[in-house]
């Protein structure tokens, strides 16, 4: 009898998620399994599930969702390399390079084939989940799994975009809109590159409360009428050298760009599907301003940050929000649909 186990499917075609008992996964050919610990919920997930984002790579209808995934190795399959032993604890990079085309071979980045875990192929909302050795993390023995877990996106997607698409210097003025599981992540690490001053932009008060938590200097309303005038205050009037949209708000988009100091660099970090405008274009180009789209991290960045926690430089204990058995996944998708609460990162524990 093939042995089953609890995953959390999308199908594609037909928009459902359910909780569905598949067959427990054999590695292949350079493949571990993993005994999934800990899998963050991102709101990634939801849009998969609303239908706004839809997968590039999938080959069939339905996929187990899950792009945040920790836990420890269960089984090898052949051609594992030396070092990976059963029960180790590793974390999964949230996706695969295509491996052929020159992009993989010559350079670190993910290439435009890149495969993403729990979109393209079965993610980690399971029991179990598939990974090729060169995705896996070793995870140290000070880092919880839960935390270990939210690192490939939660925290490595603001990482990239800092300190990689725009290029954050330190005492740079930066302004951060939208202080989600992303925008909380990006003002830590602001703090940690040396950003000053730091300016977060939220509708929720308890959102701008986290903001202050986590490092921001300034806070504001972006329903406040005065909001340009009030960021220019608090950057001396010199105004945002950069600035994150981590909501994937058009309105935000234009906000942002009118805080924007000349030269300064407006990076698109939260998904949307819709246009993009800047209204003053004349403004926006005579500035010599800048508008950066960016999507995830690469390798690279994810073990800089393990690296990070290992030597305390980083402390993700306040990241996880809440944690819930893998059989409330419908539940955790509902709670981020709703909205309201904003936690930074509800986590599944199969």
């Amino acid at each position: 009898m093939t042995a089953t186990m609890l995953a959390g499917r999308l199908n594609v075609d037909t928009a459902r998620f359910a909780l569905e008992e598949i067959p427990v996964p054999e590695p292949g050919h350079g493949e571990v399994r993993v005994r999934v610990r800990a899998a963050g919920v991102c709101l990634s997930d939801v849009h998969l599930v609303e239908g706004s984002l839809r997968p590039r790579f999938l080959e069939e209808s339905a996929v187990t969702l899950g792009h945040e995934v920790a836990g420890e190795i269960d089984a090898l399959g052949p051609g594992v390399p030396e070092g990976w032993k059963p029960g180790a604890r590793v974390l999964l990079q949230a996706g695969e390079r295509c491996g052929r085309c020159a992009r993989c071979v010559r350079y670190t980045e993910p290439c435009l084939s890149a495969r993403t875990r729990g979109v393209d192929y079965d993610g980690g909302w399971a029991e179990y989940a598939l990974a090729t050795h060169h995705t896996l993390v070793s995870v140290p023995d000070e880092l919880p799994l839960e935390q270990a877990a939210i690192v490939p996106d939660a925290v490595s997607t603001p990482w990239a975009a800092l300190v990689s698409t725009a290029d954050v210097r330190p005492a740079q003025p930066v302004g951060v809109w939208g202080v989600g599981g992303l925008g909380a992540h990006g003002i830590q690490l602001l703090r940690l590159v040396g950003a000053a001053p730091i300016v977060a932009v939220d509708p929720l008060e308890s959102a701008r409360a986290r903001a202050l938590d986590f490092g921001a200097d300034a806070v504001f309303d972006p329903g406040d009428p005065e909001l340009p005038r009030r960021v220019g205050a608090a950057t001396g009037g010199h105004g945002l050298d950069a600035a994150f949209d981590f909501a994937g708000v058009p309105a935000v988009r234009e906000q942002a760009a009118e805080c924007l100091a000349p030269q300064g660099k407006l990076t698109l970090v939260g998904l949307t599907p819709e246009p993009l405008t800047i209204t003053d274009g004349v403004r926006f180009s005579f500035a010599k301003q800048q508008l950066r789209g960016h999507y995830g991290s690469s390798p690279a960045h994810v073990e800089q940050l393990v690296e990070l926690t290992r030597h305390r430089r980083l402390d993700l204990s306040r990241s996880v929000s809440d944690t819930m058995p893998l059989s409330e996944a419908g539940a955790a998708i509902e709670r981020l649909q709703r909205g309201g609460d904003t936690p930074i990162r509800l986590v599944l524990t199969p």
